[in-house]
């Protein structure tokens, strides 16, 4: 049995990853995939939140105009969250995996409400617990969300999967010259304005000691890896 460095952990998916090859909504295939990645964290014992952003439907920072406030489109964005949310319950109880949605808004009809006892009794029991809708508030990214969450139900590690293989001083797609970090602390990441996570996201897990593991979500087995505690990624302390 794999001795885990991590008993708890939060993972951070952005809604992009759920695409697969397509240029958006949600590709069944892709969400399985990762389903059976998450279980397979599960049946190995660990306790899993996730998060799961919602750019495959809907941005509500990209979509807010003259016409469509802000605060509005932030909503929006956040039901898109929902609707990932539900996919990936979908797909992991087709695996045999107990999970619930946790919604920071009330959807009653399709997901329980957020509350943080609760949520950590279904860890605690062996459930995945997805967290939908952000924090419930605009102007928050799931990001943000992540972090918030992680340090009220107390995971011991915030793993954010990426397409790349962890944190670069430029985008690797475009710069093949980027300089890879193995590790940073979180004051650097956000000085150098790096692509990590927003910097809210960044500050609340630095003043909170929540260590951040970024990794590549196409790197089949990685987060297992990660929770194994093999040095993969890039770590944010």
């Amino acid at each position: 049995m794999t001795k885990l460095a991590y008993k708890r952990i939060l993972l951070k998916l952005s809604g992009e990853a759920l695409m697969g090859d397509s240029d958006g909504g949600i590709d069944g295939a892709t969400v399985l995939r990762l389903a059976e990645e998450v279980k397979e964290l599960c049946d190995l014992g660990v306790e899993v939140g996730l998060v799961i952003g919602g750019g495959n439907i809907l941005r509500g920072s990209e979509v807010a105009s003259d016409v469509l406030g802000r605060v509005t489109s932030d909503h929006m964005g956040m039901l898109a969250t929902v609707i990932n949310a539900l996919a990936m319950q979908d797909s992991l109880e087709s695996l045999g995996q107990s999970v619930r949605v946790m919604s920071a808004l009330q959807i009653n009809q399709v997901c329980e409400d957020f509350k943080r006892r609760r949520a950590i009794r279904h860890m605690e029991k062996g459930r995945v617990v997805i967290f939908a809708a952000g924090t419930g508030n605009p102007f928050f990214t799931t990001d943000s969300a992540a972090s918030l969450r992680g340090i009220e139900v107390d995971v011991d590690l915030l793993i954010k999967a990426t397409k790349v293989d962890g944190v670069y001083s430029d985008d690797p797609m475009t710069n093949p010259d980027a300089e890879f970090y193995p590790s940073i602390s979180f004051d650097d990441a956000i000085d150098k304005r790096l692509n990590v996570m927003d910097a809210t996201a960044l500050v609340l897990c630095r003043d909170h000691q929540l260590k951040l593991r970024v990794v590549n979500i196409f790197d089949k087995g990685a987060i297992k890896r990660v929770v194994g505690g093999e040095d993969i990624g890039t770590l944010v302390q």
